[in-house]
Formats: C-alpha cells, structure tokens, sequence
C-alpha cells in the first residue's frame, strides 16, 4: 500500500508543490494549512510520516512535533527558514527525524523521506545478522538495522534517540560531555546556548528503558554530561 504523508504549511504554493512532487513519486499526501488541522486527522487516521513547518498561524510545527511525539513514533521531518544550529537543536529535542531548511529542492526532500522509509523496512524485515550489534547490559542494538531490543523486546527508539543510545553504549567506561554529544551524534557547531539541548533525548530514552524494564540507565553528571552504566543486579 502506498505511504500516507501529512503536510502542513501556511504556504499554499509551497504545499501544492510538494504534494505533486510526492504524489508522482508514489506516496499519497494531504495538506493542511495548520497545525491543528492535520492533528486532528492524525488522531483519527495516522500517517506513515509527518512534515512540519515551524512558522504557522497558531499552533507552530515545534508545538505540533511535541504532542505527535507524545503519542506516536510516526517519522517527523520539521522544515523551517531557520538555519540556526539552535533551531536544528530544538527539533531534535522535540523528537523529529530530520530537519530541512527553506528553500529545499523536492528531490531533497524526497531523498530525505526515502532515507527514513528505508530504515523503518530494514527493521521490520530483516532477520538479526552477527554484524555491528553491541550487547550491554539486558540490551542488544543492531547498527544495521536500526533495531533495538531490551530483554528480547523490542524497543521503539526515533532515529536521534537510537544514535543517542549507541554513542553511549560504545562509549561506557566513561562520561561524555553535552558537546561531545551535540559534535558527535548530531554533527552541530556548540556554543554556550545549545550546552543543554541534548537533555531532552536523554530524558525520553530514559522513560523507554524505564517503561521496558530495563537494567540499563543513563546517569547526569552534574554539570557536564552523561553516563550509561547497568544497575547490579548481584546486590
């Protein structure tokens, strides 16, 4: 069946282009011209993937990409004018998959949903290979396939929180900086604003270790970063 790809922008233009683009290229797409406007269809009928802008009438796409990742794991893509590292910072705080900034070419874009769409079908249907998987604690994470799993369940991790958990994981016999993280996993320039921006991540993958019940657990150190260590269950 075809993927079904929600748009929301103030631009009708922009809108219209985008979804002609996409519709040739197989998917099926509605547009909305709020924010409010595509939850609303999304609480009832959820997309495969979500594309936000961030400067909207009333709800913004920042607000909107919240309360989706509150509810759903759907694929979010925010796009925006603003090219700041900041602004990249806090959509992925936010919980979405990817950021294009205004103007963008379809064909980036198209890339850019493909890209996502191939990773969710490499996890849905490949078997487990030997390869890139790490093992720690009561959790097995396949680099591969973007897959992870806690006590041999699957766990539901976003693109920025499964990068996030294997940066850790390869990296557990020591603390790791908040600039580390935002040099090394998200690849931006840091300065003293975005210090605290990978927060956010952390705090979600908490609640999903929590939530799996798993032994593995990610500590803040006071004023610097993080650490990833597994609780002793030995006493």
């Amino acid at each position: 069946m075809e993927k079904l790809i929600y748009i929301a922008d103030d631009e009708e233009k922009i809108l219209n282009l985008i979804k002609s683009f996409l519709v040739k290229a197989g998917f099926r797409v509605n547009t909305y011209s709020s924010a409010k406007a595509l939850l609303d269809d999304f609480y009832c009928n959820p997309s495969d993937l979500v594309i936000l802008d961030i400067m909207m009438p009333g709800m913004d796409g920042l607000s909107a990409c919240s309360i989706l990742r509150n509810i759903s794991s759907v694929p979010i893509i925010i796009v925006s004018a603003k090219d700041s590292d900041l602004d990249k910072v806090t959509g992925i705080n936010l919980g979405c998959d990817d950021y294009l900034t205004k103007p963008f070419s379809p064909i980036e874009l198209l890339a850019r949903i493909r890209s996502i769409f191939r990773r969710i079908e490499i996890d849905k249907g490949e078997e487990w290979g030997t390869h890139n998987i790490l093992f720690y604690g009561d959790l097995v994470i396949n680099k591969n396939q973007h897959s992870a799993q806690v006590k041999e369940e699957p766990i539901n991790l976003t693109k920025n929180e499964f990068s996030l958990m294997v940066y850790l994981i390869e990296n557990k016999d020591r603390a790791i900086s908040r600039e580390e993280l935002l040099r090394k996993v998200w690849d931006f320039k840091v300065n003293e604003i975005d210090t605290r921006a990978t927060d956010d991540t952390v705090k979600r993958l908490r609640k999903k270790l929590l939530e799996n019940n798993s032994r593995v657990h990610i500590k803040t150190i006071r004023g610097f970063g993080f650490r990833i260590f597994e609780e002793n269950i030995d006493g």
